[in-house]
């Protein structure tokens, strides 16, 4: 296992909420080294003693209760630097300043996507150790070019790369995988001949808030449905690998996304659509809502979603005719998370708690249900997940360079005629059950 972990935008949203709440769960459970060391990288100009006063804040308030052992162990454990993103040399300062020059490291990019181009540049400038790995958070590019760029870019750091998806490694999601594999309660059911629709929903009910700058440059699309949304498409529909191994995964996965078929352009405003949310009242809690547009950072004009509906069909024998509908919204009027499957008939008699039985031919599998770890949500434990394979060498939860580009193959022409004004973009309520849907 490595032990040491350079965290680069260590005082961000991501790092505060998910990954060190997700380092120090770990270690409560004995999966993690309790003299990890950690480097934290920001902009701010903070001692090491006011970088762990901030890591404790966000403990409190993320992690739940912990062992003080624990806690005292990852806050020890942590240093800071301050690092400028436009300078390699103080990049380099911070992934140097926590491990022997012979020990390997991970290099976590929790930056925004915008900056990983120069970041990664510096990076390539140093001889990592053997066995080093860098990661990156989605979106890995805007389009195809840009998903290709990202792979040279990470290709010339002669070390381990890790696109980093987390719904991969929510407990939910691969639940779903067993659920449909041999012996599991739905692979009887798992084919065209039986299923009608599938539905993959990620509606949030929360609005945007101080997030509304960064998903203006993003929308919905970029934001979950291109990644998140996409990759649990085809953990559900690709054709299991025979043996565990990552490497058959990752080949089943890219099979699985060279065979989907994107909306033609005669079918765009058919089997895509987008809206975004108007002023209205927030199902939790009340709190009323500003129309979208006019949030700092918004510009209208750009004709960002934070609604969208495309429906894709698996060119092969198991899912002919089949369509997969994927849908995502912010500030809707009720959470939901996880695949609705319409059969043909009614659902079969016994069925595992994990699988609600929504109607007598519709089936749901939720997506966000509670972790395995302590006080662990599913993104929460998904982020444990991804944690443990960037340490110990796995990679389950990272997306491959060439399903990266795929991914974008099938959702760049859906982007280019929006951008065009194929599909008008309507709106919805803030807190409405959103948009009329397609599926």
């Amino acid at each position: 296992m490595i032990t040491c972990l350079v965290l680069l935008g260590a005082t961000g949203d991501l790092a505060g909420r998910f990954l060190f709440p997700a380092l120090a769960q770990l270690m409560a459970a004995g999966r993690m080294p309790l003299d990890l060391q950690v480097v934290g990288g920001g902009q701010q100009e903070w001692s090491d003693q006011q970088f762990r006063d901030h890591v404790g804040s966000r403990l409190r308030e993320h992690a739940g209760e912990l062992p003080e052992d624990v806690s005292d162990a990852l806050l020890a454990g942590l240093r800071y630097r301050q690092i400028d993103l436009d300078e390699p040399d103080s990049v380099l300062g911070a992934v140097h300043a926590g491990s022997e020059p012979s020990d390997p490291v991970v290099v976590y990019l929790a930056l925004p996507a915008r900056v990983f181009p120069g970041v990664l540049r510096a990076l390539s400038g140093t001889d990592l150790p053997e066995g080093s790995r860098v990661a990156v958070e989605k979106p890995f590019g805007d389009d195809v070019d840009g998903a290709i760029a990202l792979n040279v870019l990470l290709e010339r750091l002669a070390t381990s790369e890790f696109r980093v998806d987390h719904i991969l490694g929510m407990p939910s999601v691969r639940e779903l995988v067993r659920l449909r594999s041999a012996g599991g309660a739905l692979e009887p059911v798992w084919s065209a001949a039986h299923i009608e629709r599938v539905e993959i929903l990620w509606e949030e009910t929360l609005g945007l808030k101080a997030r509304a700058s960064f998903y203006d440059t993003t929308g919905a699309v970029r934001d979950v449905m291109q990644n998140h949304l996409l990759q649990v498409m085809v953990l559900a529909a690709m054709e299991l690998p025979d043996g565990a191994t990552e490497e058959g995964l990752h080949d089943a996965k890219l099979d699985l996304l060279r065979r989907v078929r994107e909306p033609s352009a005669a079918q765009m405003s058919s089997r895509t659509a987008r809206a975004r949310y108007t002023s209205g009242s927030l199902a939790a809690g009340g709190d009323p809502v500003p129309d979208y547009t006019e949030a700092d950072g918004v510009e209208a004009g750009r004709g960002t979603e934070t609604h969208a509906e495309v429906i894709l069909e698996v060119d092969s024998p198991r899912w002919a005719g089949v369509p997969f509908v994927l849908r995502t919204g912010k500030a809707m009027g009720a959470s939901r998370k996880g695949v609705a499957v319409h059969l043909r008939a009614d659902v079969p008699a016994t069925m595992p708690a994990e699988v609600v039985v929504a109607s007598p031919r519709q089936v749901w599998i939720e997506l966000d249900g509670p972790g395995s770890g302590i006080n662990a949500p599913g993104e929460l434990s998904a982020y444990q997940e991804v944690l443990t394979d960037l340490l110990t060498g796995r990679s389950r939860t990272s997306v491959s360079a060439q399903e990266a580009v795929e991914a974008w193959r099938i959702f760049e022409p859906v982007l280019d005629a929006w951008t065009a004004g194929a599909v008008p973009l309507t709106e919805y309520a803030a807190g409405s059950s959103g948009p009329e849907t397609l599926g």
